[in-house]
C-alpha cells in the first residue's frame, strides 16, 4: 500500500523544531481539526466579515503564544472561507495587480531572521477563480496586472499561516495602489459583493508601525511609547463611532504623527477592510489588541 505523499507545506511543518511555539501550535490547531471540523461557509451564513488585521513583524508571530491562539481561535470563530483575498502593506504596486493564481514560492521579504523561517512554506489551492472575480468587479477604469509568479508577502502567509495552518483555501493578494482613503474605500466596496461568496476580505497592516523609533527598551520590554498608546486610543475611538471621515485624516488629526506611522502603507489597508464592510461607519469588533514591541496590534472585524 502506497502512503500517499505529503504536501510541500506539511513537509516543511514537520522539519520545524519539536520544541519551537509554532510547532506546538500545529499540534494544538490539529488537535482542535479533529475533535471539531471546522465548519465550512455556506450561503445561509451570510457574508464573511472583512478583517483588518495587525500582521506583526516578519515572522515574530509564529514564536508568541499571544499572536498564535488569538488569530487561530478568530479564525476558527468565523465558518471556514471558500477563498481569502489579502490586501498587504507590503505590496505597494500600481497599476493594482493581484499574485499568481498559484505560485511556486513565497515572499520571505524580512531579513536578520532565524534561517528556519525562510524554509516555511503556505501551498495554498488554485485561486484563478478569485482572480477572475476580483478582476471582474473592478470599473473599466481600473486595469488589474495579473501576475503569472508573485507569491504572498509576509503580511498575507504570516498570520494565515497561523489562522489556516493546513493551507487548504485558496488564497489571492491584491496590490495596494495609493495611499488614498477615498480611493481605497471604493476599493473595499467593490470587492464588497466577494464576501456574499464566502469570501474573506482582509487588509494587512499593522495600527501603529514607527520602526525607526523603537529602542532598546521596547523591543526587550515591550514598553509602549505614548505616539503608539495615542495613536491606538485615536483610532480605536474613531472605529467604535465609526467616524470614517476621521480615519481618513489621520495624518493631521491623529495624535502620536508621524512617530506612529512615518510611512502610512501599514495603516492605510484598513480602509478597504472598511469599504468592503456591509456600513463601513458600523462600530467594528476588535478581535486582537495590546501591544507588541510597543506597536499597537489592535486587529478587528467589520459586518
Amino acid at each position: 500500500m502506497t502512503t500517499p505523499a505529503q504536501s510541500p507545506t506539511a513537509a516543511a511543518d514537520a522539519r520545524i523544531p519539536a520544541a519551537h511555539p509554532f510547532a506546538a501550535h500545529l499540534r494544538r490547531a490539529a488537535a482542535l481539526e479533529a475533535a471539531d471540523p471546522h465548519r465550512a461557509w455556506t450561503p445561509q451564513d451570510g457574508p464573511l466579515p472583512s478583517l483588518y488585521l495587525s500582521h506583526g513583524g516578519g515572522p515574530l508571530p509564529f514564536q508568541a503564544p499571544e499572536w498564535l491562539t488569538p488569530l487561530h481561535d478568530w479564525a476558527r470563530s468565523l465558518p471556514k472561507p471558500k477563498a481569502i483575498l489579502v490586501v498587504s502593506a507590503h505590496w505597494e504596486s500600481a497599476p493594482l495587480s493581484v499574485s499568481a493564481d498559484r505560485p511556486d514560492e513565497l515572499v520571505y521579504d524580512f531579513g536578520g531572521f532565524d534561517a528556519l523561517y525562510y524554509t516555511f512554506r503556505y501551498d495554498t489551492p488554485d485561486a484563478g477563480e478569485l482572480s477572475r472575480q476580483v478582476t471582474g468587479l473592478m470599473p473599466d477604469s481600473e486595469h488589474v496586472h495579473r501576475h503569472a509568479r508573485r507569491g504572498l508577502d509576509h503580511g498575507a502567509w504570516v498570520p494565515l499561516k497561523i489562522m489556516y495552518p493546513a493551507a487548504d483555501i485558496p488564497v489571492l493578494q491584491l496590490s495596494l495602489p495609493t495611499e488614498d482613503p477615498d480611493r481605497l474605500l471604493a476599493i473595499g466596496e467593490r470587492l464588497r459583493p466577494l464576501r456574499d461568496q464566502g469570501v474573506l476580505v482582509i487588509g494587512s497592516g499593522h495600527m501603529t508601525h514607527g520602526l525607526p523609533f523603537l529602542t532598546r527598551e521596547m523591543f526587550q520590554g515591550n514598553l509602549v511609547p505614548g505616539w503608539s498608546s495615542d495613536f491606538d486610543a485615536w483610532a480605536a475611538d474613531a472605529l467604535a463611532r465609526g467616524d470614517v471621515a476621521e480615519l481618513a485624516r489621520f495624518r493631521t488629526a491623529a495624535p502620536g504623527m508621524p512617530y506612529a506611522h512615518p510611512t502610512v502603507e501599514h495603516f492605510t489597508p484598513l480602509f478597504v477592510t472598511l469599504g468592503a464592510a456591509t456600513d463601513p461607519t458600523a462600530p467594528v469588533v476588535t478581535r486582537l489588541d495590546g501591544y507588541g514591541v510597543g506597536l499597537s496590534r489592535r486587529s478587528f472585524e467589520a459586518a
